[in-house]
């Protein structure tokens, strides 16, 4: 290749090579059709692999070296240095039309903290750690974090007025399968192309690489209120694995107003995501809280044939609901995913993990196709992720915005149940009066009976629609009957006017 003329990044310079999809994805495929190289950990010095938590922490990137700040181009990069956790060094490079140029690990990039008194030699084909976007999102004087890529194949990004949460990944390997490791392939490399000035979209290209699947991935960012992110991904399969998932999605719920507190926090509730919404093909729409209250690993399954969507939402919003300026729950994102390709048959599977605290991920939300990938495949899909504060993108007539429950101590043998409902079809007009819609289903369903329905108008324009779940059995108990699903909605004649709230029960 020849190298061209251009301004270079720190002594870097362009070589003219055509860069987009069709070339990654070719990348990907010869990666498939040979044995899978793990990266090498032990490549980076020992002073960096030895970095603790603190002093990694205590180097910074120096804004004033961000990629494209010097052009004041819409969209500036920052890197992050290699180390600590982040041993698995990523391959960074700038792009246009028609050069491209390999980003190289330097001193000038950071500033290192008074924690770092003394480091050693930064070795040039070390590569980073990741990187972020950064733009005017919320102020044109200042450019805002706007979207990260860090560690495996995660990915995190921000709407206008957002504050950091839920996380994305490019795949979920064997993930929540028993007696299996799940994998965590790794974005070997990434190719930022070099933005136009007044350009209001950012691209991107990404190798993936991991023990079972390589793949290419394309991303375009658009910015705004709710940001938008759109991606487009071709994957090989090396050999068959017993889950793929797809648009998978991490969050964190340690509490939230259906919990059964055993513990002290100021805090009425804390999460970043507070249920899974689903749009199926067939239109209807799911809603379904989150709960960890059962102490185990739990699993919900939701088929069908086609999928119009599906995320982890925050939709409580008020700040009163978290009490919590810190963190800021009530700002975070909830991130919905819309399918802008055929992805055939398959379920949305949730999995929620117990936890004691507000530091982990326990919660992840996924598209599982119906068919397993075989050695060989090729597998394409797109899709759209809105970055959003709407509490319903997925555009349900009526929307669920709280589920309580709890036991009497004067009616020890029934759970009271309350989900209240708020949407514009939920308004009076005259028409034939709102009616519940409560089914108890699944193999425990004929062992319960609903009882002591009541549904009525509250303020905040809501509906609140309470009843009680007790043994159909006289003298049982609910504990001895196992964890009941449990399905309601609001209807107005046959007309549907909310969607669906799907629970579980684990007495």
């Amino acid at each position: 290749m020849v190298a061209a003329a251009a301004p270079s990044v720190l002594g870097q310079t362009w070589e003219r090579e055509d860069i987009g999809f069709d070339s990654i994805q070719s990348r990907a495929r010869d990666l498939a059709n040979k044995p899978y190289t793990p990266p090498n950990r032990d490549s980076l010095p020992e002073w960096m692999n030895n970095l603790t938590y603190d002093q990694y922490r205590d180097i910074r990137f120096n804004p004033n070296q961000a990629l494209w700040a010097a052009e004041n181009l819409p969209f500036r990069a920052m890197f992050f240095h290699p180390g600590y956790l982040y041993r698995e060094p990523v391959a960074l490079n700038e792009f246009t039309s028609s050069h491209q140029q390999r980003i190289r690990l330097a001193e000038a990039f950071f500033n290192y903290g008074p924690l770092i008194q003394k480091h050693g030699e930064l070795p040039p084909d070390g590569g980073f750690a990741g990187f972020r976007l950064h733009h005017q999102l919320n102020n044109p004087d200042y450019f805002d974090e706007l979207i990260v890529f860090q560690g495996a194949s995660y990915w995190r990004a921000l709407g206008r007025n957002q504050r950091w949460g839920i996380s994305s990944r490019g795949i979920a390997v064997d993930t929540g399968i028993e007696g299996v490791t799940e994998e965590f392939p790794n974005f070997r490399e990434f190719w930022l192309r070099k933005p136009q000035p007044g350009e209001t979209q950012a691209r991107i290209y990404a190798l993936l690489d991991g023990p079972s699947y390589t793949g290419a991935y394309a991303f375009k960012i658009h910015p705004g209120n709710e940001t938008i992110v759109e991606v487009r991904a071709v994957i090989f399969a090396r050999r068959a694995v017993q889950r793929l998932g797809i648009a998978p999605m991490s969050s964190m719920f340690w509490f939230g107003e259906n919990s059964r507190r055993r513990f002290d926090d100021f805090r009425p509730e804390v999460h970043d995501t507070d249920g899974l919404s689903i749009r199926m093909g067939t239109g209807e729409r799911i809603w379904r809280p989150i709960c960890n209250d059962s102490g185990r690993l739990e699993f919900s399954f939701f088929s069908m044939d086609k999928c119009d969507g599906f995320g982890l939402l925050q939709r409580d919003r008020r700040f009163s609901a978290y009490e919590d300026d810190e963190a800021a729950y009530h700002l975070r994102p909830s991130l919905w995913i819309e399918p802008t390709s055929d992805w055939g048959p398959g379920r949305v599977m949730l999995m929620e993990i117990p936890t004691t605290n507000e530091l982990t991920d326990n919660t992840v939300a996924l598209w599982e196709p119906a068919r397993i990938p075989q050695a060989g495949d090729r597998i394409e899909f797109s899709y759209r992720q809105h970055w959003t504060t709407d509490p319903d993108p997925s555009q349900a007539i009526g929307h669920v915005v709280a589920t309580r429950t709890g036991i009497h101590d004067w009616q020890p043998g029934q759970r009271t149940i309350i989900v209240e409902f708020k949407g514009t079809s939920l308004q009076q007009n005259g028409e034939s009066p709102i009616a519940p819609h409560i089914e108890a289903i699944g193999e425990n369903g004929g062992k319960v009976v609903i009882q002591g329905v009541n549904l009525q108008q509250i303020p905040d324009d809501r509906w609140r629609l309470a009843f009680q779940v007790a043994p159909s059995a006289e003298g049982s108990k609910l504990s001895d009957i196992g964890p009941i699903e449990l399905r309601c909605c609001l209807k107005r004649g046959d007309n549907y006017l909310t969607e669906t709230w799907v629970h579980r029960i684990n007495p």
